[in-house]
């Protein structure tokens, strides 16, 4: 038995992929050096992914070498990697040079493949080295290929090589199951497997890093997109404590919300970083005192962002709204792609909160975005929302958001799924109808930690917004459930009922 005496402890370095989201779920980056399979079904995306890598990574200090197996030749390939802004044509041939083994790889002997590859490194000496599709070149090679013992020799020599050469590597493969037994899965240091899936119309892509050794990683998977710029990988928002997230105290400060008397029914307004649902059926006025929300901050020189899904906020909330979202002072993000994941939206609404530093945020509505998400995204939707909820109110703003519910009078609900719990103030907007017309009218059901008006008040719509009017009486019965109740008995505070 050998002793291992005298061993210092050493630091790795990481390095930073270029790809948002995606040194997140790394843990902090790629370890320098490392032996990383890139692996999945055709068409996941695993060729854009090397390439936003090496192009984020590779400069003439250090270089890097990409070899195509029997896959797409390299004119073919860059030809589409072209398409995307993260491709630096000046850096081909500087700092990236591409090399053709099928000639080598169709003879089948896997010791010439090895002997062109640490020749070119060698020749080179490059810091980074991609070799795509290094599953062809395993198929392609007679004898030891087949063999699992001789492949796993093949495979090691190639990462201690590559280790010696101080280059962090990358295979690319076309893998079905991660579960396989598969001596590449083995020797690998990094393996990072990408999936999609299909449901209907929607396509979701994901990652999942199934080890990275020495550093912890986000386990899981982790919903990615492919848009112009590359990839974008969607981690988990980590809520975190900002000075005004733990002020949810009845003396916090408060936010006034643009709607007269309606302040008033709060307890004094809304307190700052507070969740707000206001949830009622279709056409009650929940986006106009959403929208109100925000404007009355812009007048008091707050700065606000409203996630839209249903129409674009322009096109419905009066003039004064969108002066200021023309003027930048309320940003809207808007995504008009399907198949979205929670992560997705929180990463787009944070983003949007940090550029802007805004204090009000609006989400219009909570059914519109169910309708967005993937199929397979609406199974743990609760689950979900919840930490959409944790991760926005982390950054201090306060919250508002809607949500539609059919008013069936025979039943008091506040939002779908019960998710009405994650939030600290519900306001819920009825209809009733009175001597043959349909009347609007809302109530505070719920200010956590403080005092509220328990009164259900009417409220009209004009072109001033939303105008809040007096209570109302003989509607218990409505609200607990007795539809055959006669609606002529309702009648305002001061006015006669009718006979």
């Amino acid at each position: 038995m050998t002793a291992i005496t005298n061993i210092g402890t050493s630091s790795i370095r990481r390095l930073k992929t270029g790809i948002p989201g995606m040194d997140e779920v790394l843990g902090g980056g790629l370890p320098e050096f490392s032996f990383n399979l890139i692996a999945g079904e055709p068409g996941c995306g695993k060729t854009t992914l090397a390439h936003q890598i090496m192009f984020a990574l590779a400069t003439p200090e250090r270089p890097a070498l990409y070899f195509t197996v029997l896959g797409e030749p390299p004119i073919k390939m860059l030809r589409y990697q072209q398409q995307f802004s993260f491709f630096d044509l000046d850096k081909v041939n500087r700092a990236i040079r591409f090399i053709n083994l099928s000639e080598v790889t169709a003879t089948g002997d896997l010791s010439q493949v090895m002997a062109r590859i640490l020749a070119e490194v060698e020749a080179r000496g490059p810091g980074l080295v991609f070799i795509d599709s290094f599953r062809s070149m395993v198929l392609a090679g007679e004898g030891e290929a087949h063999s699992l013992v001789g492949l796993q020799k093949f495979i090691q020599d190639l990462g201690v090589q590559m280790t010696c050469w101080q280059a962090t590597t990358f295979l690319i493969g076309e893998y079905f199951n991660a579960d396989d037994p598969n001596p590449i899965f083995t020797v690998a240091d990094g393996l990072i497997w990408l999936r999609q899936s299909t449901q209907g119309n929607s396509v979701v892509r994901k990652m999942e890093v199934r080890k990275m050794r020495g550093q912890p990683t986000l386990s899981g998977l982790h919903t990615f997109r492919i848009g112009p710029s590359g990839l974008q990988v969607f981690a988990p928002i980590q809520p975190t404590i900002s000075p005004q997230a733990g002020s949810n105290r009845p003396e916090s400060r408060r936010l006034c919300s643009g709607v007269p008397l309606l302040d008033g029914m709060l307890g004094g307004g809304l307190p700052v970083g507070y969740t707000l649902l206001l949830a009622g059926p279709s056409g009650s006025g929940k986006s106009l005192l959403a929208s109100a929300f925000l404007v009355e901050g812009a007048r008091r020189g707050e700065t606000g962002v409203i996630a839209a899904f249903e129409q674009h906020p322009n096109r419905a909330r009066g003039r004064e709204l969108s002066s200021l979202i023309e003027s930048g002072r309320i940003g809207v993000v808007e995504t008009g792609a399907q198949s979205l994941s929670v992560d997705e939206m929180a990463t787009l609404l944070i983003a949007e909160i940090k550029r802007l530093q805004a204090t009000r945020v609006v989400i219009d509505s909570l059914s519109g975005f169910e309708l967005a998400l993937a199929p397979t995204f609406r199974e743990d939707y609760r689950e979900s929302l919840a930490r959409l909820v944790a991760a926005l109110t982390s950054t201090g703003a306060t919250v508002v958001m809607t949500s539609e519910l059919e008013d069936r009078y025979t039943d008091l609900r506040f939002s779908p799924y019960g998710t009405a719990f994650l939030t600290d103030a519900i306001i819920v907007l009825r209809y009733v109808e009175v001597q043959g017309r349909l009347l609007r009218v809302l109530a505070v059901v719920k200010v956590r930690d403080s005092a509220h008006s328990d009164e259900l008040r009417s409220f009209t719509i004009d072109n001033d917004g939303i105008q809040i009017g007096q209570r109302m009486t003989g509607l218990e019965g409505l609200l607990c459930g007795t539809p055959s109740r006669t609606y002529d008995g309702f009648h305002r505070d001061g006015e006669v009922p009718s006979a």
